[in-house]
C-alpha cells in the first residue's frame, strides 16, 4: 500500500468481522472507511436477533475491538453467557459502532455496487499494483459516488444471497413467481412475524440449524395456535444429521436443539418428508403447491427457505480474483474448507497469505471468504482480519503468524449444513454441515447458515 499510503482502506460491511477489521486498522495507524448497506452496524444480525448463539460471549468478540471498547469504559458481558443475536448487537456491535473512532468512519445506508482499479478494468496490467482502488457506492441520499482507496477488505457476508429451493443449484421452476409465499430464512415466528405463521400451513425446507430453530419455534407457536400445521422437507433420506448427538453433544445448547426436534417429529407435531428434492412451485389461490422431483406434492400457505447462502461476486467483476471453482473461496483456501471432504474441525487457521488475490491489497474475509462452504467461524474471521491488516500495514511477520485458540469443546458454524448436492461426510458427527463438533472458537447463531448450501435441503 506504499503508493497509496495516504488513502483510506475500504471495509465493506459493518458486521462483526467488518468492525473488527476497522478496529485493527485503527490500531495500525491506518484509516478505515466503512460502508454498510443497512441502516446500522450489524444490520444482517438484526434480522435474526431472536436467535441464540451456541457459543459463549468470550468466543464472539475480537481482541482489537475489545481494546477500543474498554478504553471507553465498556464493561464486557459475562464471558460464559450464550448471547442472542440482539444481545450481540446491543451489548457489543452497537457500542463499538458508536465509538467516535468507528462512527466517524462508518457510512450506513451505503451499498457497494462495484470495486475496480482507478482508470482501468480487469484487462489492464501495467502499473496495476500501484493504482488505487475505486469503490462505487449507492448512498442513502440517492447519489452514487466513487471513493478512491488504497486497499479493500470485503466483509459483506452472504446473508443477502440465499441458496435457491430447487436442486442442482438453480431456483425451482416457479420459485421466483411464488416469492410472495416464501418467507425470510430465519423468521421470528413467535414474535415479530407471528401473524404470518399462526394458524397456517408452514413448510420448512432445509436440514441445518436454522431449520431446526424455526421448526421448534413453530411448535411453540402451535401450542397457542393449534390450527398451525408444520411440514418439514429435507432432501436426504433421513434427518439424523440434524438431530445430532443429543445429550452427548459437546455443546449442550446444540445438543438440546437436536434432541427436542427429534421428540417433536416422533410425537407427530412436525410432519417430516425425507428425500424431498424440490422441482417446482406453483402459487395457488391460498398458498403454494410444492412438487418434488419424484412427483410428490406438498401444499402450504408459506415456505421457509432454510437452504443456506452463497457469496455475491457481482460487485467484484472488474477485479482479478483467484477463486476455487467448487466453493468460490480464495483458491488456496477452497480445498481446506470444501465440505464434501472436510468437517468443521479440520480447517486450519489462516490469514492474508491464503486470502490474497492477484489484485494486491484486496481481500475477501469473513463468511464471504468461505464462499459456499458452511463451516465459517467468527473467531476465524477475527484472525483473518488481524492478519490481513498486518499485511496491509507492511508487517509481514505478523501477517504470516496465524493461530487460533482451541477450546476443549468446539463450536461449528451455527448452520453447519452439507451442500445441497452432496451427502454429509462419513465422519460427520454434528447435526449438519460436515458437522463435526468444531474444535476452534466460533460465533454465529444456533440457526444461521453461512455458505455453500448452508442448510442442506
Amino acid at each position: 500500500m506504499d503508493s497509496a499510503k495516504n488513502l483510506p482502506v475500504a471495509v465493506i460491511g459493518a458486521g462483526p468481522v467488518g468492525l473488527a477489521a476497522a478496529a485493527h486498522l485503527i490500531e495500525r495507524g491506518l484509516e478505515p472507511l466503512i460502508f454498510e448497506a443497512g441502516p446500522s452496524a450489524g444490520a444482517a444480525i438484526e434480522q435474526w436477533r431472536h436467535i441464540r448463539l451456541f457459543s459463549p460471549w468470550r468466543f464472539n468478540i475480537d481482541a482489537a475491538a475489545v481494546r477500543l471498547l474498554e478504553a471507553a469504559g465498556w464493561a464486557p458481558p459475562r464471558p460464559t453467557a450464550l448471547p442472542y443475536g440482539g444481545e450481540l448487537i446491543d451489548n457489543y456491535l452497537g457500542p463499538l459502532a458508536a465509538l467516535p473512532a468507528i462512527s466517524s468512519r462508518l457510512q450506513t445506508g451505503a451499498r457497494v455496487i462495484a470495486v475496480t482499479r482507478a482508470g482501468m478494468d480487469k484487462t489492464h496490467t501495467r502499473n496495476r499494483e500501484a493504482t488505487p482502488f475505486v469503490v462505487r457506492v449507492e448512498h442513502e441520499d440517492g447519489e452514487t459516488r466513487d471513493h478512491t482507496v488504497a486497499g479493500v477488505i470485503d466483509a459483506s457476508g452472504t446473508w443477502s444471497t440465499r441458496n435457491p429451493l430447487g436442486t442442482s443449484g438453480l431456483p425451482a421452476v416457479g420459485e421466483d413467481t411464488a416469492a410472495d409465499r416464501i418467507s425470510s430464512s430465519l423468521p421470528d415466528v413467535t414474535g415479530r412475524d407471528r401473524a404470518s405463521f399462526a394458524g397456517r400451513r408452514v413448510l420448512v425446507v432445509g436440514a441445518g440449524h436454522s431449520a431446526a430453530n424455526t421448526l421448534i419455534s413453530l411448535a411453540d407457536l402451535a401450542k397457542d395456535e393449534p390450527n398451525t400445521r408444520i411440514l418439514w422437507a429435507v432432501r436426504g433420506a433421513s434427518a439424523e444429521k440434524v438431530y445430532g448427538g443429543g445429550d452427548a453433544d459437546g455443546l449442550p445448547a446444540r445438543g438440546q436443539l437436536g434432541a427436542r426436534l427429534r421428540r417433536l417429529v416422533e410425537a407427530g407435531t412436525i410432519e417430516l418428508h425425507t428425500g424431498f428434492g424440490i422441482g417446482s412451485l406453483k402459487s395457488l389461490a391460498s398458498g403454494v403447491s410444492v412438487d418434488s422431483v419424484d412427483g410428490r406434492t406438498l401444499e402450504a400457505d408459506v415456505v421457509v427457505p432454510c437452504t443456506g447462502f452463497r457469496p455475491d461476486l457481482n460487485i467484484l467483476r472488474e477485479l482479478r480474483l483467484n477463486l476455487d471453482p467448487a466453493v468460490e473461496a480464495p483458491v488456496e483456501l477452497g480445498p481446506l474448507i470444501d465440505p464434501e471432504f472436510h468437517s468443521c474441525g479440520t480447517v486450519p487457521p489462516h490469514g492474508a497469505a491464503l486470502l490474497a488475490h492477484p489484485d494486491k491489497d484486496f481481500y475477501i474475509v469473513g463468511m464471504k471468504s468461505y464462499g459456499r462452504a458452511p463451516t465459517f467461524l467468527l473467531a476465524t474471521g477475527y484472525e483473518q482480519v488481524r492478519s490481513v491488516v498486518a499485511a496491509l500495514a507492511g508487517d509481514r511477520e505478523a501477517a504470516d503468524t496465524v493461530q487460533l485458540e482451541l477450546p476443549e469443546t468446539g463450536v461449528c458454524s451455527s448452520d453447519a449444513g452439507t451442500s445441497c448436492d452432496v451427502p454429509a461426510p462419513a465422519t460427520a458427527s454434528e447435526s449438519s454441515c460436515c458437522a463435526a463438533p468444531e474444535p476452534v472458537l466460533v460465533g454465529f447463531p444456533t440457526g444461521l447458515s453461512h455458505g455453500r448450501s448452508g442448510d442442506s435441503n
